[in-house]
């Protein structure tokens, strides 16, 4: 391989380089940053350069993972992705790794695996490797917008390990690699924030441009509103911290199961949740009495955690019914929720007010019951008037158990 001449700065080569080229000019219309990692590894190694295992660490703004890796070896046709929770960086395994010691302000690592049988390898990885029958390794932080560090890492499995100019090539592509991944990563990052905070149909239609006010659809939903009992006085009496953890627990219960089997959460209403099920989907009203069937089991699980810590028991009651609705964006100029709205939205929520004062905690209108087919499994209480609808709508329960 021909020695590689650098500009005086050192950070960009002066000669032209097809894989740079590549990264450069080529990457454009490819989205997921593994797909990118595996075929630069490719090509390193069509040009002499025997990388046989590739990193790559990053951080995401997801609720349940801190971030992920994405791990490639010579011989897989894609990348591996693992994610790591947000405890990671307390264990052993993250403390005695050169990844810590990149995120602690080393500018690199590297580690040449052969010809040290017998001595004891500074970090427990650097024997793995060698398991792997790797020869050296080499890391780097690639450092984003506001100093964000993600780290990158390759390992040769050639006798010798990586040569001077092999280095020099690695160290040529940094920049190109931070810029490429730092576009595809906060691409995720984004992704990810949309699903956490609006789910992720909603999500998919913003990120489709969905932006502007009034935009959206007409569709037909069974929808599903919950509220939670004595949440006032709940909170006066508790702790702040064990309010939020109630609540925590709360949702956990009704919002698993009503994912799960289709459901798509539109919001979260301080002590209550806005779900609906999709139409188009002919099981959506069989999907819809199966989630609240499941949280109404994790709900007992959790009073029963409740009662034997001496805390009250949660009482929650449940609205549902058909109809079409609006779904899309709504709100001011600058700040928009993207919801449904419609009079069968108004239905449900007057249904579950309605529960109150029946003393059931599920309440069904006739409507859902008769796109169902459920008559035989539910009891009429009779019709009701509820606020804001014109006619009185018959109301169902589940038949209690004789």
């Amino acid at each position: 391989m021909k020695s590689i001449k650098h500009s005086p700065q050192g950070q960009w080569p002066v000669q032209r380089r097809g894989i740079l080229d590549w990264l450069m000019l080529d990457v454009q219309n490819e989205r997921f940053i593994d797909n990118i990692l595996v075929e630069l590894c490719l090509r390193l190694r069509s040009q002499g350069v025997a990388v046989g295992r590739a990193t790559l660490h990053f951080r995401t703004n997801h609720p349940e993972w801190l971030g992920a890796r994405i791990v490639w070896r010579h011989g897989m046709a894609q990348a591996e992705i693992d994610t790591f929770g947000y405890d990671v960086e307390s264990t052993p395994a993250f403390l005695q790794s050169p990844v810590n010691e990149l995120f602690s302000g080393a500018p690199v690592v590297r580690q040449r695996l052969y010809g040290h049988q017998g001595e004891p390898a500074k970090y427990p990885i650097y024997d793995d490797l060698r398991a792997e029958g790797m020869t050296d390794y080499v890391a780097w932080p690639l450092v984003h917008t506001l100093e964000k560090k993600h780290i990158i890492s390759f390992a040769c499995d050639a006798p010798g390990g990586f040569s001077e100019e092999d280095m020099l090539v690695l160290q040529d592509l940094l920049p190109a690699i931070t810029l490429h991944s730092e576009i595809r990563i906060k691409n995720v990052i984004t992704r990810t924030l949309l699903r956490t905070y609006v789910g992720p149909h909603a999500s998919e239609q913003i990120l489709a441009g969905a932006t502007t006010r009034g935009s959206g659809e007409t569709l037909g939903a069974a929808i599903l509103i919950c509220d939670l009992r004595d949440f006032t006085t709940i909170s006066d009496l508790w702790p702040r911290d064990d309010v939020i953890e109630m609540l925590n627990g709360y949702f956990d219960a009704m919002s698993e199961p009503i994912e799960r089997h289709g459901g798509e959460i539109l919001k979260f209403m301080g002590d209550g949740l806005l779900a609906v099920f999709r139409l188009k989907d002919p099981d959506a009203c069989g999907r819809l009495l199966v989630a609240i069937d499941e949280a109404r089991i994790a709900m007992e699980a959790l009073n029963f955690e409740h009662e034997r810590d001496g805390r009250s028991i949660l009482r929650y009651g449940m609205g549902v019914h058909v109809g079409d609705v609006m779904y899309g964006n709504i709100g001011s100029r600058k700040r928009l929720d993207f919801t449904v709205i419609g009079p069968a939205v108004n239905v449900t929520s007057r249904l579950e007010e309605l529960t109150k004062e029946t003393q059931r905690s599920v309440l069904f209108s006739r409507a859902f019951v008769e796109m169902g087919g459920y008559s035989d499994e539910m009891e009429s209480l009779g019709a009701y008037p509820l606020r804001g609808v014109g006619a009185p709508v018959e109301v169902y329960a589940l038949k209690r158990p004789t």
